[in-house]
This record gives C-alpha cells, sequence and structure tokens, in this order.
C-alpha cells in the first residue's frame, strides 16, 4: 500500500474566509492531521501550533463557532485552579480567518480571589507547503527559514509571504525551525488577561482574492412545520458568504469558490450551479458568475489547455495542478469540461427570467452566441448531433462531466467505458441551452434563434433513437454513449438532470421518476451517484455509489417542474435527514448506504465542507418546495407549492425582479398570504 494517502478530514475544524482557511483538532491544536495548517491561496502558511497556559493545554470543555469564519474554543485550566468543584479558571482561544490572514486572541479568565502569575507559550512551525502536495499525501517539507524581530517574524517563497506579529511576545527560533511565542502574564483576581497573535499573507501570484463587505443576496427567514430545512438555509447561506470570490482580473465581479479545502477557487460548471441555485435571492452573483466566466471563454483552439472559441472554463488555479500518482496535470486555466459552457447559457437564461437586468443580459449576448457555436462545432465533435468529450493531452482529466473520477462512467458489470464518451445529462443542457438561448436571441431581436430550435430538436430526436435501455422494470436512459456509440447501461443519478429541461416526453419522466425513487437508487439520505444492482456500486465511491447533495437537489427541482411532487417529496426527505446528520453543513458527499441499515449517513472522509453547490441545494430545495417558475420579463412570478412535511410555512426575503417577496402555504400546500411581487398560482 502507497504511504502517500489524501487526508481525511470530516472529523477535523475549518475556519474560513476565502481565500484564507484553517484546519485544526476540536480543541484548536494544529499538526495532529495531516490536513491541519492555516492556508492562504492554496499554500499553507502553517503546519502546526499548540498553545499552553503554565505549561499545559488545559482540557477542552467547548468548541463554539461563530459562523463560518471564527470559533472558539474553551478549555478548563485546573492545574492553576483551587481545589473546589467548580471550575474557576479557563481559556478561550478564539480563532478567526479574514482575506488576508488569521487573528487569534487567548484569554485566561479567572475567578479566584488571587492573582496569577504564568506564561502563555505559543509552538508555531512555518510551512510553505502547496495543497496539491497535501491532498496527495506527500511528506511534510522542512520548515523555510524566518526572519526575526521583536515581537514579528516573516517567511516567504518566490509568491507568498506571511508575516507574523504577536505584540508583547518574545520569539525565539528553535532547532527544528518551530518558532516559540511566549508571554508572561499576570491573571488578575476575579479577572482575565489576553494576549493576541495574527499572520497576514499576500501573494503576488494569486489569480482570486477574497471579498469584504456583506454579500448581495437576500437573507430569507423561514418558518415551517419541519425546522430542518430552515436551519440548513441558514447554515449554508453563512456558508456561502465565506466562500465568496473575486478574479484579480475582474475585481467586481463576485463568485463562489466551488469548496474548501481542495477547490477554493473558480469552477466554471460548480460556480454556474450554485449561482442557479442561489437565483430566489436576487441575480447580483449570477450576474458576476457570468461575467467573469465570460471573460475567461475560450478564443482559439490550444490542445494543452483545452481551449476552445467559445467554450467555458473548467478551473483555475494559480499554478499547474499536480495529481500525483495518476499522471494528471492541470494547466492554471484549464477547459477540460463539456458541460459547464452549456450551463453558463442556462444560468443566463435563468438569470435573465429572475430579473437581471435586460441591460446586463444583453452584454452578454455574444458570450451566449459564442456559446451555443462551441456547442455544435467543438462539443459535437463527430457531427452526429451529440455532444461528447475526450481528453487529447494524455494529462487531463479522462472524464469532463460532473462525476470527473476516473471510474465514472462504467458498465452495469464493472468494466469501464472507453471514450469519446457523450453522456446524458450533458445532452439535456445543451437541449435546453439551445432553446432558451433562442428566446434570448428572439427577445433582443437577434438572428438565429430558429436556428437553434432545429439545432436542438436533432438532438432530442438523437437521444431518443440512441439512448434508451430496454428493461423488465421499465426503459431508461444509458448514462452515456461510448466510443462505439453503444448506450452503456448503468442506472445513475445523471437521469435526474433530464428532468425539467425540456428533453423527455411526459411518458420518459414518468420511467425516470420512478426510477429515481427506487431502493437501488434513493439510499434514504438522498439519491445514490449509481445504482445498487451494478457491479461497480459502493456506497463510498466517489462518484458510484456515493449521495451528492446538489446531485438530489438538481432531480428535486426537475421532479418538481414535471409535476411528481411525491417523488420530489421522497428525496427532499432525504436530504433533510442527511443534513441534520451533519449539523446542517452539507459535505460535498457523503455514503450511499441505506438509512434502513444506518441510523445516519456516514461521512465521506474526504469531502470539501463547506461546498458551494450543497450549500446553495438548500436554497433549490427551497425553491422546488414552493415551486417558484419566475417570468421577470413577463412580470409574473409563478407558484405551485407541494403539500409535505414543510407545510404549512412562511418564508419572507426572497428576491424576484429586484423586489423582496413573501409566501405563507398552509397545511393543504395552498398559497394562504403572499405579497411583493405578482404571484400567480399555477
Amino acid at each position: 500500500m502507497s504511504a502517500n494517502l489524501q487526508p481525511l478530514i470530516h472529523d477535523e475544524i475549518i475556519v474560513l474566509r476565502a481565500p484564507t482557511q484553517a484546519w485544526s483538532a476540536a480543541d484548536g491544536s494544529i499538526g495532529s492531521s495531516a490536513i491541519h495548517g492555516f492556508f492562504f491561496s492554496d499554500v499553507r502558511l502553517v503546519s502546526s501550533l499548540g498553545v499552553t497556559v503554565g505549561n499545559s493545554a488545559g482540557e477542552l470543555i467547548a468548541t463554539v463557532p461563530r459562523g463560518a469564519d471564527s470559533i472558539t474554543f474553551i478549555a478548563l485550566q485546573r492545574h492553576l485552579d483551587d481545589r473546589m468543584p467548580d471550575p474557576r479558571v479557563r481559556t478561550l482561544h478564539t480563532r478567526t480567518t479574514t482575506v488576508t490572514g488569521i487573528f487569534e486572541e487567548f484569554v485566561v479568565a479567572s475567578d479566584l480571589q488571587h492573582t496569577i502569575e504564568t506564561t502563555i507559550e505559543v509552538l508555531l512551525q512555518p510551512d510553505l507547503s502547496t495543497m496539491d502536495h497535501i491532498k496527495s499525501g506527500l511528506p511534510v517539507q522542512p520548515a523555510p527559514p524566518t526572519a526575526r524581530s521583536g515581537s514579528t517574524a516573516t517567511w516567504l517563497n518566490a509568491s507568498v509571504s506571511a508575516a507574523l506579529t504577536a505584540t508583547g511576545a518574545s520569539i525565539t527560533e528553535l532547532a527544528n525551525g518551530t518558532l516559540r511565542l511566549l508571554w508572561p502574564v499576570t491573571v488578575p483576581a476575579r479577572g482575565e488577561t489576553r494576549v493576541d497573535w495574527s499572520i497576514t499573507a499576500a501573494d503576488s501570484q494569486a489569480v482570486v482574492r477574497g471579498v469584504d463587505g456583506p454579500a448581495s443576496w437576500s437573507v430569507p427567514t423561514l418558518v415551517s412545520a419541519d425546522d430542518r430545512l430552515g436551519r440548513w438555509v441558514e447554515q449554508a447561506l453563512v456558508d456561502l458568504d465565506s466562500l465568496r470570490l473575486r478574479t484579480v482580473a475582474a475585481p467586481d465581479e463576485v463568485f463562489l469558490a466551488a469548496g474548501a479545502p481542495w477547490f477554493f477557487t473558480l469552477f466554471g460548471r460548480d460556480s454556474i450551479w450554485a449561482a442557479r441555485m442561489m437565483l430566489p435571492l436576487g441575480t447580483t452573483l449570477a450576474g458576476g458568475t457570468l461575467r467573469v466566466l465570460a471573460g475567461l471563454q475560450g478564443v482559439t483552439s490550444v490542445d494543452d489547455t483545452a481551449e476552445q472559441p467559445g467554450k467555458i472554463m473548467h478551473e483555475l488555479r494559480r499554478d499547474t495542478l499536480v495529481i500525483h500518482g495518476e499522471g494528471v496535470y492541470l494547466p492554471p486555466l484549464y477547459y477540460g469540461t463539456v458541460d459547464a459552457t452549456p450551463l453558463w447559457v442556462c444560468l443566463l437564461h435563468d438569470a435573465w427570467k429572475w430579473g437581471l437586468p435586460d441591460a446586463e443580459v444583453h452584454a452578454l449576448l455574444p458570450n451566449l452566441v459564442s456559446a451555443l457555436e462551441w456547442m455544435r462545432d467543438f462539443g459535437d465533435a463527430d457531427g452526429d448531433g451529440l455532444l461528447e468529450y475526450t481528453d487529447t493531452t494524455g494529462h487531463g482529466l479522462s472524464n469532463q462531466g460532473w462525476k470527473d473520477s476516473g471510474d465514472s462512467v462504467q458498465w452495469r458489470d464493472g468494466s469501464l467505458a472507453e471514450g469519446p464518451i457523450a453522456l446524458c445529462e450533458v445532452q439535456a443542457y445543451a437541449y435546453e441551452a439551445a432553446m432558451h438561448g433562442a428566446d434570448l436571441l428572439d427577445h433582443f431581436g437577434e438572428p438565429g434563434g430558429a436556428g437553434w430550435r432545429l439545432w436542438a430538436s436533432a438532438l432530442q430526436k438523437r437521444f431518443n433513437e440512441e439512448f434508451w435501455v430496454d428493461s423488465p422494470d421499465g426503459a431508461y436512459p444509458a448514462i452515456a454513449l461510448d466510443a462505439a456509440k453503444r448506450p452503456v447501461d448503468t442506472v445513475t443519478s445523471n437521469l435526474g438532470h433530464l428532468l425539467g429541461t425540456g428533453l423527455l416526453s411526459a411518458e420518459q419522466s414518468a420511467l425516470v421518476a420512478a426510477r429515481l425513487v427506487s431502493p437501488e437508487m434513493n439510499s434514504g439520505y438522498g439519491l445514490r451517484t449509481l445504482s445498487t444492482d451494478s457491479a461497480g456500486f459502493w456506497p463510498l465511491s466517489y462518484h458510484g455509489g456515493s449521495v451528492w447533495a446538489h446531485d438530489t437537489a438538481i432531480a428535486i427541482a426537475g421532479l418538481a417542474r414535471d409535476g411528481f411532487r411525491t417523488e420530489a417529496n421522497v428525496l427532499t426527505n432525504g436530504l433533510l435527514a442527511a443534513a441534520a446528520s451533519f449539523d446542517y453543513r452539507m459535505p460535498e458527499l457523503h455514503s450511499g448506504d441505506s438509512a434502513a441499515a444506518l441510523a445516519r449517513p456516514i461521512p465521506y472522509p474526504a469531502a470539501c465542507r463547506p461546498q458551494a453547490w450543497s450549500a446553495a441545494s438548500a436554497i433549490s430545495v427551497l425553491a422546488s418546495a414552493l415551486g417558484l417558475n419566475a417570468d421577470a420579463p413577463g412580470g409574473v412570478l409563478g407558484v405551485t407549492p407541494m403539500r409535505s412535511g414543510l407545510t404549512p410555512m412562511t418564508v419572507s426575503g426572497l428576491s424576484f425582479a429586484g423586489a423582496g417577496f413573501s409566501l405563507t402555504v398552509n397545511d393543504e400546500g395552498e398559497i394562504a398570504a403572499a405579497s411583493g411581487a405578482a404571484i400567480e398560482v399555477r
């Protein structure tokens, strides 16, 4: 077995304010896990940290979050206490992340009748390891040299610099490069004393930066018969606030980083889906996401980066991303995705429907046309009317849909499909993009709409001819066509992405809806990525049996749009059960084990948390429960609420066409009250 293993992070504590994140144990100490550290711009600045008072770390009694970006660790210091039963000396260690670094405050509080003379000591190990080095499980690198002056210290490499300030402390360097911060302190009788230290960082090669100030979206208030959705929404918005980023090239355009710790940057697909799910809270985030991606839209063909004219990028990094041991290395600006381009078009259309101003939409029409032309001229590489992908470099991603792991497209017997691969959900995205892109062109008086509707109709016909697999339990769409245009016969969650796009007929949608809630697909904690009757199924497989919150939320949205309310409620209840089990901070994914067998979902131990589209799924589920159907150009917000365990329900603080609105749904799933928008009950 290789010693180079990806760190497990499911039990570790995180605070974050992009592009800064800090990972620690529950007591605030850093160093017992490979993921631990203070990170800035995907570089770890500190690999270990421990605090003692009078040579003792104390005894942890509470870890108290203060939002996503701050936390307090509370410990008893009984070695400084008297011998009475009540603890009278405690410490409060508060860690706060900012867009430029970390601030730490340490308070010693005493209820004793006499003063305490003691010392506070911090042992801190400087580091400059990259995140991909850490993710690959490579050995810890030697500490970089530091420069010290009084109560400050600095260390740096060619682009990243870290400056430590510990006012009032003496700083010395130990033999292994560890920095020792020492404060002699006096704790007054029935009083407290405090010290603090901070690390400020800068990166001259940064491609993304943090965002100060309040988030642009509205914050809804939700009161319902089941409080789990409201609690999930509340935690999700706190997390999403701390995931906001902007690129150095477009500092005014805010988007959401994909997730911490591994994907703390712009991802085309992830950022698009998260912004799309957040539309009921306003269109500003969607506008920023659309524009920043339009600014990076491909203009030429470059094999090494997979850039093509009109193509929307996959990910943006400060440096080449190396996935050690897999022969994969991705250029800093990488375009290896087949779905981000049609999804960009879908986001533009949906943002317009939710009220993105016409002037902002009109300015992006040239990008819209380029994206549509990419689907036809490059996405459909072999001219068969379908979109497919293949990695031509030998060092890029072998799979380029949202399930981008190497084993995500497999036959029912567990063997891997050979590419080029045409994924089923990508055809649905492309169909929706062409139809809705045509609507946008028509609205703004631009030519081409009729041609794109014909193109979409031909894709739909081709899909119906090629993708359907016969089965005794009813036909279903294959996950993909392989290189020989054979339908790959596994049943997967990809089917849920077909619903609500217009690609399927009513009869076909009913077949898909039934599959999604079957015992083989529905875990009770969300939708499995792969059916249990496939040989490759494993509940902890990244894309081959696990559950992803955003994947399930997309299926719920499609079910609701196509009228399958019972099925939508079944999957919603599963996500709510999972959210409660994860204290409402939904991870990137969790296990596909059955709720009938396990009282709570099992963590996927290396999953990002928080993650943008997992958090934004809370808003998507809320929108599905309310049956929201925006039509700002028509001046109407359609509402078709579902009767469910959430009703009766009152929601305020949602946003449509730039104005807030509120809804009350009674226990029969009917609108009892509405205000603030032109509501049309459907």
